[in-house]
């Protein structure tokens, strides 16, 4: 029974984790749809953003790594209720093509509400599916071999960041979909992938190799996740305080009063080893702080509730954020049919939408906070349907 109650107390954690980095995320996205600046510029262009944008953009990069780590870990959780690795391998495939689809389809009709209209963008559940692909081979390798070798790709995979698909000649689609965001040649469509398989995949081997240090008892768990934390973002501060070598974007103190943001201004895509660690570090202190109050975290706490139901509050997210903005087009411009096209900042055209199309960052945060407000109480119902049935399809949402 103690064992039990533990265990749940784990899992609680990295809930409450994912269901943090699931509200910043949307934020991320409301200001893709809403935010006047998005449609001409991104927050990370130096030379036109504010603070206030900056860090609006810069606080939801956690997200993406919490994602895959997470998933990682959630496999290793997996693996430790019973199951074999090749039940485990099987459900690893299985769901990552299923992703993989989702992300092609459901998410891209999300982004525009059509079929054939802008380009076809590979965003993070092609990628998180993908890896959890490469996981279900990965997961057969012991974890003394299966951890260096993902602490290898992540911290070495930088030195391949002046390769090009060009260099590959007719094979440099691969190169694209491993480490290089771009265009793949598809004839009649333009299929963008914005997120390149290396390293994704070996952090989320890395959060599977995380898995053992969460069977130690609390207190040795969280002064582990915390060390390892503290080490993690130190190693951001040096190496990318050298500057020689972790990300492809120097610093530079040339813009007078951006030296800070130039300094947090870490490479995405794909993600550079500064931009791990510079997240990951963060993510593991975070973790361990749920970590000791996650008792005190109910099951119907927010935190939770989005953590147990990530893809299903992922989905419904994006499709209520895009149709909010129908509305708001119609009070404003009288007119909403441009929306049927995906935003400049997803890779529309700019003379579909407005001129003027756009709000300020306040519209933006109060539309954020209405959105989560909206859909808790889905959200809610689904994680209670989730907990009274155990049918193998709810596995895959």
């Amino acid at each position: 029974m103690a064992g039990n109650i533990e265990k749940r107390s784990r899992i609680a954690s990295i809930d409450a984790l994912r269901g943090l980095v699931m509200i910043v995320m949307a934020l991320d996205h409301v200001r893709d749809f809403l935010h006047v600046g998005a449609m001409s510029f991104r927050p990370e262009d130096l030379t036109r953003t504010t603070t206030a944008l900056f860090f609006t953009r810069w606080i939801t990069h956690i997200c993406a790594p919490v994602f895959m780590f997470s998933a990682g870990l959630g496999a290793f959780f997996w693996l430790n209720s019973g199951h074999t690795k090749s039940q485990l391998s099987r459900f690893l495939w299985t769901r990552g093509l299923w992703l993989a689809f989702l992300d092609a389809v459901v998410v891209q009709f999300g982004f525009r509400f059509s079929f054939g209209s802008g380009p076809v963008i590979l965003n993070v559940l092609w990628a998180l599916g993908w890896c959890m692909v490469i996981l279900s081979v990965l997961i057969h390798l012991p974890i003394r071999i299966l951890a260096p070798l993902s602490i290898a790709v992540i911290a070495l995979h930088n030195l391949a960041d002046n390769v090009n698909p060009s260099q590959f000649g007719s094979l440099g689609w691969m190169w694209t979909l491993v480490h290089q965001p771009g265009l793949l040649p598809i004839p009649g469509a333009t299929v963008v992938v914005a997120y390149p398989l290396v390293p994704w995949f070996a952090v989320m081997a890395a959060g599977f190799c995380f898995g053992p240090i969460f069977n130690l008892d609390p207190d040795r768990r969280q002064r582990r996740m915390v060390g390892i934390g503290l080490g993690l973002t130190i190693a951001f501060l040096v190496v990318r305080g050298i500057n020689i070598y972790g990300d492809p974007v120097r610093w530079s103190s040339e813009i007078p009063g951006m030296t800070v943001l130039s300094f947090l201004r870490c490479t995405k895509y794909p993600p550079s080893l500064d931009f791990l660690l510079m997240t990951l570090g963060p993510a593991l202190l975070l973790l361990a702080g749920l970590d000791r109050i996650n008792t005190y975290l109910r099951r119907a706490n927010p935190l939770m509730v989005f953590g147990r139901v990530p893809l299903f509050y992922f989905m419904l997210h994006l499709y209520l954020i895009h149709l909010l903005a129908f509305p708001l087009a119609l009070f404003r411009y009288g007119r909403a049919g441009f929306l049927f096209t995906p935003a400049p900042s997803m890779g529309g055209a700019a003379n579909v939408y407005p001129a003027d199309y756009g709000y300020s960052l306040g519209v933006v945060y109060l539309l954020w906070i209405l959105v989560v407000i909206l859909l808790y109480p889905l959200c809610l119902w689904f994680a209670r349907l989730k907990e009274r049935r155990k049918d193998w399809w709810l596995s895959y949402l």
